[in-house]
């Protein structure tokens, strides 16, 4: 099953193959076509396919949010599920790079914009090399027919040579200390909660039962609660996710704008010492 020229259709039907799931994440929007000509351009690939929306709201070019989503939700689809990515779609660098990757038994093709090293924290278990194209459009000419090739069961290596070297982004690092945990904020979300990439295993592992405050902007939240609406309207509350992500919101209210943080604004757990 050997690449063809760009812009053509370069895999092969597998006779009375299965189509899997596809699902979509861009950062094309709601107000124009693109999202429109992407799905016109899977149904004359794959008419029968499963497709799934999981946003085009991505923040334009922004691939940090792309991967929160991303990875929020990639392993609630069953394994195999192809994920085609267009954020950022022409990747990093003069000359343009796409790749297909399996990690964690899911597929994910993308350009290489480093969002792989990100949702992989490093490196993915199989990566290859998309053929090159000359388009203005390279989720819907490159991304999405690798990915239709995979749901209906082409192996990554059908697609292209298999390959090591990607354009490499790195993950903030949560910093533990004895009586601290410093970490940052991940993600702002819809309501202006601030998601951030402190874990709840964190919490636990390095708390061992003690007390807690959670330090954040001007607020000092000394309790954790089950959901945002436990605290009273207007009062900052701390909540895990159902990721296991420690987030700060305020209740009934927009935590970024009310606090003035946003992506990368520094969060503190504190334990008393012992």
């Amino acid at each position: 099953m050997p690449p063809v020229q760009a812009g053509e259709q370069y895999y092969e039907k597998l006779p009375n193959a299965g189509m899997g799931v596809l699902t979509l994440l861009t950062d094309f929007g709601y107000r124009d076509h693109y999202v429109a000509a992407l799905k016109a351009r899977l149904l004359q690939l794959a008419p029968a396919a499963t497709v799934v929306d999981i946003s085009h709201a991505v923040e334009p070019f922004d691939i940090a949010h792309a991967v929160y989503v991303l990875n929020s939700v990639f392993r609630d689809f069953p394994l195999g599920t192809v994920h085609v990515v267009g954020v950022n779609d022409h990747g990093s660098g003069a000359t343009p790079t796409w790749h297909a990757a399996r990690y964690q038994e899911h597929y994910f093709v993308t350009a290489d914009n480093g969002l792989l090293t990100l949702l992989c924290d490093g490196q993915p278990e199989e990566l290859v090399a998309l053929p090159a194209a000359d388009t203005p459009s390279p989720t819907r000419d490159v991304l999405l027919p690798a990915a239709v090739a995979l749901s209906q069961g082409a192996a990554l290596a059908d697609l292209g040579p298999m390959v090591t070297e990607l354009h490499r982004l790195n993950n903030r690092q949560v910093r533990l200390q004895d009586d601290r945990i410093t970490g940052h904020v991940a993600h702002v979300d819809h309501y202006g909660n601030l998601i951030t990439n402190i874990s709840r295993e964190a919490v636990e592992v390095m708390g061992r039962g003690r007390p807690l405050t959670v330090h954040f902007g001007r607020e000092i939240v000394r309790e954790l609660q089950p959901h945002f609406s436990a605290a009273a309207p207007g009062e900052a509350v701390t909540v895990f996710n159902s990721q296991g992500c420690l987030c700060l919101g305020i209740c009934q209210g927009n935590a970024a704008e009310l606090l003035g943080l946003h992506f990368d604004s520094q969060v503190d757990v504190r334990f008393p010492a012992e």
